[in-house]
């Protein structure tokens, strides 16, 4: 029997609760070491109390922003009339919320976040790649989102201050004063960051009803500057239904199942606060598709209506909103696009990558000192670049985060479904010698299944505007499913290998629960209540500053 195989044989050190969570057994010490810290160690199952409101809530504010938006009206400027746009962003986030579910799984189960779930596969070291590469997906998504903020304070200043802010001298082809409202955008999250995940919570509860509000007052606004809805409704498709539509569909479709391929990778940092797996699943499944399906519904009717008024669609809502003449239309829906962006941001693109980069050294980083590193390089990957046309964003920045992403989601779903059936060793994710050690932390087996997915999903990519060519021009057939072909290839890559040269089980060598000669403490399934008050491990306040001591004895 290999290291992977499902077994009814208890885990030591861990109790299964009859809806079965997981959690460390009462009395069992909290994982310490060079890979555990508060941060990173699981939710103990009293403090795992997200509904599916709470998820729900959580989907309505990461949805409705102005990222998202573009989504749609970037299919508008690049030809599709509106059915064929909200037709591409609907099927598309169906079949992203499959590995979503998948994924988000072990969240409310065990309480882990993404790069721990990862060691399961990858090693306790190996964790590493997928960690740093969904952290690097999120440092280039919070500088693309705080541009689009730092544009909102720009227009929103030329038009109260005038054309002394507007018309300044440029610096790297943009006004030095766009350059000012970049910055201050960019410190405003991270003052937020700084303060917790409570203020996170509380700013996601009262952000997501405004930002709706603010999509249907632009849909009021551009309906009356068009004559009506008539208008919106009818601007055509410059593709048709035939082979150029098509051409145009598959791309597009890979780049909508891209923007949340992220997520859908790192959700059990969410989830891992989940009461239950009906919780997650109804949560999710109800406030993915239909909130982003009625968004882009939204921002395609007003994207067309901005053709009908001006002569070409507008995809960038801050440059629409820019084009009212009423100061105070203005300035409500410029404070909505900050809003909005803001409520994305932080809960999508730092929270995340500040448990990634924590993972990397937890002795040392923790979740804010992570936050920080996220937006320093944010900063660096040179956002404006990426959103400065709707095909460089949607085709090369989508497609190339959804291609590598895809193929992290193919050995996850692998390893944790189809080879451990779900099934994990708490103790074993957070020290060297375990079953999840390998070949000196990493798992061969899921490297070369990632390098096998990334060269087939990203090689023949088009890099413009980052770069003049594709890679490897072979692999170009290949480009347009870059999602698909790598989730599907690393998946089969990880099974082969891992049926063909199977983990030797782990002869675990490091000191742990009941390798005393005694009886380990609560390997077994509950059947009443336990004192759930005598778990030693803690929610983390994210960014106390403390972190497990010792030293694991294989360091």
């Amino acid at each position: 029997m290999t290291d992977t195989a499902p077994t009814a044989v208890p885990i030591p050190g861990q109790i299964t609760l009859p809806d079965g969570r997981v959690e460390l057994a009462p009395g069992t010490p909290p994982p310490s070491g060079p890979y555990a810290n508060d941060d990173l160690l699981p939710v103990p199952a009293a403090r795992r109390t997200w509904t599916t409101y709470t998820f729900s809530a959580l989907w309505v504010g990461m949805a409705h922003n102005t990222a998202s938006w573009t989504l749609a009206s970037g299919l508008i400027a690049v030809g599709m009339d509106w059915r064929q746009a909200v037709f591409t962003i609907a099927l598309a986030n169906l079949i992203v919320l499959a590995p979503m579910l998948l994924t988000g799984h072990a969240g409310p189960k065990y309480g882990i976040p993404f790069p721990v779930f990862a060691r399961a596969s990858f090693g306790v070291r190996g964790a590493n790649l997928p960690a740093v590469v969904r952290a690097l997906v999120a440092c280039g998504w919070f500088g693309i989102q705080t541009w689009i903020g730092g544009e909102a304070i720009y227009f929103l200043a030329g038009k109260l201050i005038g054309t002394g802010w507007t018309d300044a001298a440029h610096i790297g082809g943009h006004a030095w004063t766009m350059w000012l409202s970049f910055a201050l955008f960019w410190a405003l999250q991270v003052a937020i960051i700084l303060r917790g995940m409570e203020t996170i919570r509380r700013f996601e509860n009262w952000a997501a009803p405004f930002v709706l509000v603010g999509a249907f007052v632009m849909l009021w606004w551009m309906s009356d500057r068009a004559g009506g809805l008539g208008p919106l409704f009818a601007q055509p498709s410059r593709l048709g239904w035939g082979g150029a539509f098509w051409k145009l569909f598959w791309p597009s479709l890979m780049g909508m199942i891209g923007f949340w391929s992220t997520l859908s990778l790192n959700i059990p940092d969410f989830t891992r606060y989940g009461k239950s797996q009906r919780a997650q699943n109804w949560g999710q499944a109800l406030g993915l598709p239909t909130t982003m399906t009625l968004f882009a519904f939204l921002s395609v009717l007003v994207t067309s209506g901005s053709q009908a008024v001006y002569g070409e669609p507008v995809w960038d809502p801050v440059r629409l909103a820019a084009k009212t003449d009423n100061a105070a239309g203005l300035l409500y829906a410029l404070v909505t696009v900050l809003v909005a962006t803001l409520s994305v941001n932080i809960a999508a693109n730092l929270v995340s990558p500040a448990f990634d980069f924590s993972n990397v050294a937890p002795g040392k980083v923790s979740f804010r000192t992570g936050a920080l590193i996220t937006a320093v390089l944010a900063v660096l990957i040179l956002p404006w670049r990426l959103y400065s046309d709707p095909r460089g964003y949607i085709f090369t920045w989508l497609g190339l985060v959804g291609g590598l992403l895809g193929t992290v989601a193919g050995i996850l779903v692998a390893d944790y479904w189809l080879l451990r059936r779900t099934r994990l060793d708490l103790a074993a994710l957070y020290r060297a010698g375990g079953r999840y050690w390998y070949l000196g932390g990493w798992n061969p087996r899921a490297v070369l299944a990632f390098l096998a997915g990334g060269v087939l999903a990203v090689g023949g990519a088009d890099f413009t505007p980052l770069t003049d060519g594709r890679p490897i021009p072979a692999l170009s057939p290949l480009a347009d499913y870059g999602w698909a072909v790598g989730l599907g290839t690393s998946l089969v890559v990880y099974l082969a290998l891992t049926r063909l040269a199977p983990p030797r089980p782990a002869a675990d060598r490091s000191p742990g629960p009941g390798r005393n000669g005694r009886k380990p403490a609560g390997s077994r399934v509950l059947s009443g209540r336990m004192p759930l008050g005598r778990v030693r491990t803690r929610l983390p306040d994210h960014g106390s500053g403390h972190h497990g001591g010792g030293r694991d004895a294989h360091e």
